[in-house]
């Protein structure tokens, strides 16, 4: 007899959360139903329901950067520019040009990060005065101080994630033990036949 799919199997419409999982890393996959209702599929191939997030909740790091490349991206350039800074002494045009750059990358920061983060960015990072053209210590000091604050974003990032794989495998291996016929606490597991072995009697 054929098996009629579930209705509320989840569709086959997931996509990777945080991307390809890397060589020896269980790959998490997130989704949704066709009712709407978040699951994620974890290593052992069982989709499992999230829980729904509560009125009020404090957004994580996560939903707050909504666009991660982007700001990698900029990060990643604005490193570059610092390691310039700090090697290469910079004539008058030079600095003017890095100063104009480093307004636009704050820009385009807050243009890639939620409100709150965006305000916090804005609090922290100084403008430069338009009539008077930054010093190569004034760059230095201020581009260190956005790597700084971009790499702690970063790490955040990084320890939200693993955060979340972490909660999804437990969430798997308690539903595995719920299940019926499921291996429970304490109870011995029954002993395993060799394979092509035979216990009885030939008739």
């Amino acid at each position: 007899m054929t098996q009629q799919p579930d209705p509320q199997q989840p569709q086959a419409d997931q996509q990777p959360a945080g991307g390809a999982a890397g060589e020896g890393q269980p790959q998490v996959i997130a989704g949704a139903t066709g009712d709407g209702r978040g699951f994620i599929v974890g290593p052992q191939g069982m989709a499992v329901e999230r829980a729904p997030g509560t009125e009020g909740e404090e957004p994580s790091v996560t939903d707050q950067v909504e666009e991660p490349a982007k700001v990698m991206r900029i990060g990643n350039m604005i490193r570059a520019l610092l390691e310039e800074v700090r090697s290469t002494p910079l004539d008058d045009p030079s600095r003017e040009r890095l100063r104009e750059v480093y307004g636009a990358s704050i820009d385009e920061l807050k243009s890639g990060l939620s409100e709150d983060l965006a305000a916090e960015l804005e609090r922290i990072t100084e403008p430069f005065t338009a009539d008077e053209t930054p010093s190569n210590d004034e760059l230095r000091i201020a581009k260190a101080q956005l790597v700084g604050w971009l790499e702690g974003l970063f790490q955040g990032i990084q320890t939200a994630l693993v955060a979340q794989q972490m909660a999804a495998r437990a969430q798997l291996e308690q539903m595995r033990r719920t299940l019926p016929g499921g291996p429970q606490p304490g109870q011995p597991q029954a002993p395993q036949r060799p394979a092509g072995g035979t216990d009885g009697m030939y008739l």
